[in-house]
């Protein structure tokens, strides 16, 4: 009992961010006296405390919604209440990962890193799994007795499978789907909807030419049944009378040696004239692969990356790919944060408008001559 004591403490401590611990120091201070009357300014009380100005004054958030500090009228200073905080503690919002933030999408990893800061800047407590949906093997009870384990109130679940959408459905437990297979499932979440955009990136190369045509995308978007994008991009292939079969949307093993032989499979015998890829570091063992093989993009194999990175701003010619916004999620999940912090129940589905971007990857069908 002691140990399991122990180990709920050092979970709460290793998940305490530093704006919590800062305001928690503050809490402290002001019910001990430390501070009456008027508080010194940010940029002193932030050197007194050892920490940054921009973790003080997100600490000062905090404090201030529980009412134990309020802004002078000039609002140019901050005072002491003399309450007592009868707020309860900040929201704990875990961030369970698809995978580790080093081996992930790097444009997932960016906006995780991001909403990560942004969460706490609004006042939440915000932490990354320590285990990820791979780790555990995208096994529901494993991922269950994980979380039931890890101290949190609320989770984003990024880029979940349909069976950990599910489960999280089912639970009690306060959720959103950031990206992952949420479709139809009574459960809160934000994505781009890339269904007319994939259409259009099709459709685009069908007019150039192109009939063998390739997606090359994650087992958790193929299986058990391919995903809504793709199911739009199978169907593009099909309302223009091309073939459809695996070759469209290939099986492979998510691995380094996996894709490479997946790759050398589909260029044994006849070989894709283009290809769409998910994501970024697909996309550069694409390329790798098609250099080994001396072909020319986009002169005998025309590439489409299915997200912006910036890299594309140093690329010549310009990559064709997918664009959209991310700045929506954040704005979207704090929405969801917030309703959960005041007990209220939110389950909207909210898309994000994406876009596809021609450029110089993507041209007419090769032609021998």
């Amino acid at each position: 009992m002691g140990q399991d004591l122990t180990h709920a403490a050092m979970q709460t401590f290793r998940h305490l961010s530093l704006v919590e611990q800062i305001a928690a120091h503050l809490r402290e201070g002001l019910r001990e006296g430390h501070w009456q009357g008027q508080l010194p300014g940010v940029i002193r009380l932030a050197a007194e405390l050892g920490v940054a100005k921009n973790t003080l004054v997100a600490a000062l958030r905090l404090v201030a919604t529980e009412g134990l500090v309020a802004l002078s009228q000039d609002g140019r200073s901050r005072h002491t209440t003399g309450k007592t905080s009868s707020r309860k503690r900040p929201l704990r919002i875990g961030i369970l990962l698809h995978d580790s933030l080093t081996n992930d999408n790097p444009q997932s990893g960016q906006i995780l890193f991001k909403l990560y800061h942004v969460l706490e800047n609004a006042g939440f407590v915000p932490f990354f799994s320590e285990a990820t949906q791979i780790s555990l093997r995208h096994d529901v009870r494993r991922i269950s007795r994980y979380i039931s384990e890890t101290p949190a109130d609320a989770w984003v679940v990024a880029a979940g499978t349909r069976d950990v959408l599910e489960w999280f459905a089912a639970s009690k437990q306060p959720c959103i789907a950031l990206f992952g297979r949420r479709y139809g499932l009574p459960i809160a979440a934000v994505a781009p909807n890339k269904v007319p955009a994939y259409a259009a990136a099709t459709n685009h190369l069908i007019a150039l030419g192109h009939q063998r045509i390739v997606l090359v995308c994650r087992k958790l978007r193929r299986l058990p049944e391919p995903g809504r994008i793709e199911r739009a991009f199978l169907a593009e292939l099909a309302a223009h009378h091309l073939p459809v079969s695996d070759f469209n949307l290939p099986d492979w093993e998510e691995s380094p040696e996996g894709i490479h032989r997946m790759l050398a499979g589909l260029f044994r015998i006849t070989p894709p004239t283009a290809m769409i890829i998910d994501e970024m570091q697909h996309l550069i063992a694409v390329q790798q692969f098609l250099a080994s093989r001396r072909l020319r993009v986009p002169e005998q194999v025309s590439l489409v990356t299915t997200d912006y990175d910036p890299s594309f701003a140093f690329c010549q010619p310009p990559v064709t790919h997918i664009s959209w916004d991310p700045e929506s999620i954040y704005q979207r999940v704090v929405r969801w944060a917030t309703a959960v912090s005041k007990g209220r129940k939110d389950l909207v589905q909210t898309l994000l408008p994406a876009e596809f971007v021609k450029g110089g990857t993507a041209g007419p069908v090769w032609k021998d001559k």
